[in-house]
């Protein structure tokens, strides 16, 4: 009877441990859910940024508003007429840019 009970107890055991740490035991089904969560937040990260770029291509494409503030953030465009200030704080340099000289026309 000791033999049996010990004999049974060894096949519950030999029966539990794939259960609990095989290949799909429950050890492993925690993991994967981890990874699926990550998985989901990385996922609405990149939704939410291609969101984001196709409401400005859709900007881009259906007015001119958008192309004028990307130009004047990017490019340092102005319009005609405007005067381009840049406040600097004090511990900033100026800008290392030198503005291109206009070479004067000889006359027809």
């Amino acid at each position: 009877m000791r033999l049996l009970l010990i004999v049974l107890a060894l096949l519950t055991a030999i029966t539990q441990y794939p259960l609990w740490w095989g290949k799909g035991g429950w050890l492993r089904a925690q993991e994967l859910q981890g990874k699926v969560a990550s998985q989901q937040e990385v996922n609405e990260a990149l939704l939410a940024r291609n969101n984001a770029l196709q409401a400005e291509v859709h900007d881009l494409k259906s007015g001119t508003a958008a192309i004028e503030e990307r130009a004047r953030a990017e490019l340092g465009m102005i319009k005609e007429g405007e005067i381009y200030v840049q406040i600097l704080a004090p511990h900033e340099r100026g800008p290392a840019v030198k503005t291109p000289e206009i070479p004067e026309r000889s006359g027809n």
